[in-house]
């Protein structure tokens, strides 16, 4: 997949500057068009309680201003990265009705924000991983105070077989086949093992041109988000590639899932699909 026109999305996150330069850094390297999402997310106010109109007014000024700081961020970025000419900054007035995820639909892929360290801001974003999953699109997640001095040298690939890891791997080709990066193809258990000879996922990759070394995690009842975290930290690894929602929507929200923990918990970017 050749990248062309990106999407970089604030939906409430606090971790919007640094999805910002991260998405600037991509769209340079590929020569590609930027545009930047301020979306119609709400506040949990707006939702929840019933409020004054004076109260309300007070609540769009403040809104008002966040958008116009984020819009001068954005153009800032852009003129310094010589992009200005391929870049547009779209207000909420702009897309209407239209979701991020909707709007993503347009785009080769999405690049989003998340603070791990702020709970509060999951009330107000929209989750990267429903964006992944409404938008059709991948999204790429940048953990808050993210800072890359150079192109991702590598990348664990989270493997279960299933489908949402098999398309994030298809997905992701056009980064893991850039060269030189090392590939790590993380799996839980004896995945590898008891998969048929002639359907090896190492096979699919190295016809890619792409010689991936296996590290086979141990079977855990809870704690998979952790383990595979703790080793992409341990191997150092600049990027985790996964699926997204392999559960059902509703279990995500009671029981929690691994991309979402996963996503909480990242101090390198997440590239997911659904």
């Amino acid at each position: 997949m050749s990248i062309k026109n990106i999407l970089v999305a604030h939906t409430g996150s606090a971790a919007f500057p640094s999805s910002l330069r991260h998405a600037v850094q991509i769209a340079v390297r590929h020569d590609a068009w930027l545009t930047a999402l301020y979306g119609n997310t709400s506040s949990y106010f707006d939702q929840v309680l019933e409020l004054t109109g004076d109260m309300k007014k007070k609540l769009s000024s403040v809104r008002k201003a966040r958008i116009e700081d984020s819009r001068r961020l954005f153009e800032a970025e852009v003129e310094a990265a010589g992009m200005s000419d391929r870049s547009r900054f779209l207000e909420p007035e702009d897309v209407g009705n239209l979701s991020p995820s909707e709007v993503g639909r347009h785009f080769d892929f999405v690049v989003t924000g998340f603070h791990p360290n702020r709970p509060a801001d999951e009330f107000r974003a929209v989750s990267p991983d429903i964006i992944a999953l409404q938008s059709g699109r991948p999204v790429l997640v940048v953990p808050d105070g993210y800072t890359a001095t150079s192109r991702a040298d590598h990348a664990l690939v989270a493997w279960d077989g299933k489908r949402a890891a098999a398309r994030a791997l298809n997905d992701s080709m056009f980064i893991l086949e850039e060269k030189p990066r090392k590939v790590s193809l993380v799996t839980v258990g004896n995945l590898l093992h008891d998969s048929p000879q002639a359907i090896s996922i190492k096979s699919h990759l190295e016809r890619h041109g792409i010689e991936a070394e296996h590290i086979s995690l141990p079977e855990v009842r809870r704690g998979i988000a952790g383990s595979i975290q703790k080793t992409a930290n341990e191997i150092g690894a600049k990027l985790i590639v996964m699926g997204a929602y392999e559960h059902s929507k509703f279990s995500q929200d009671i029981f929690g899932g691994v991309t979402h923990e996963v996503v909480r918990s990242t101090s390198v970017p997440v590239f997911m699909s659904h």
